[in-house]
């Protein structure tokens, strides 16, 4: 049975069979014994995009991966980058240390903030994760159109990716056929991806995709 580590737009966490592209973490927020979540859903305000492999590390998920058998960080898994920064996260300056530079960078330009570093966005950030209490913005059509690539937005409980002017639909399993915007006229439509972070795509940050999102 799949572990609950499964990460979506909303930044909820599921289990599902599907493990998609990244790794990241909120802290410990799992039990060992019973590889389960406990009832907390962050332990700290870092949270990150992780490489799924990094320098031959083998670790059990939702086990006991630290120094005498005591219980690590907890792994959560994402379909894409663009999925992890609508949950909230960013890269990680450990396993992804340029990628985690270039959006920092792009944050202080975005924000005029002269010698940026990773505590400043995650405190903007913290604020602005659904799953950690924020409010999704609703959004215009006219809003719509001018949001970067890699930006996504709801309908209800459907998740879209934007890109190249028109509308993904998300799933663990990857991304459904373009919807043009037209057609999500008459939908009351919300921000998933924190301002923030949305901040750091119109400064050129390109996320890394599933390959559906090609298709």
């Amino acid at each position: 049975m799949p572990l609950q580590n499964r990460v979506d737009p909303f930044g909820a966490i599921h289990a599902v069979p599907e493990r998609g592209l990244f790794m990241g973490n909120r802290g410990i927020i799992h039990d060992p014994d019973t590889r389960t979540l406990l009832k907390k859903r962050w332990a700290l305000p870092t949270w990150i995009i992780c490489a799924c492999e990094f320098r031959n590390v083998r670790r059990a998920p939702m086990g006991r991966n630290r120094p005498g058998g005591k219980a690590g960080w907890t792994e959560l898994f994402f379909l894409d980058e663009v999925t992890a920064l609508a949950a909230g996260h960013r890269p990680c300056f450990f396993c992804r240390r340029e990628r985690a530079s270039d959006f920092v960078r792009r944050f202080g330009e975005a924000f005029d903030v002269p010698d940026p570093r990773a505590p400043m966005v995650d405190k903007r950030l913290h604020k602005e994760r659904l799953a950690a209490g924020g409010r999704p913005p609703t959004i215009s059509m006219q809003e719509l159109g001018g949001l970067p690539d890699g930006t996504m937005v709801s309908d209800g409980g459907t998740a879209y990716a934007l890109r190249d002017g028109k509308a993904l639909r998300w799933s663990f399993a990857g991304y459904g056929g373009p919807v043009p915007f037209n057609r999500l006229a008459e939908r009351p439509l919300r921000l998933l991806t924190a301002a923030t972070s949305v901040s750091v795509l119109r400064r050129g940050y390109a996320p890394v995709w599933h390959s559906s999102a090609d298709t």
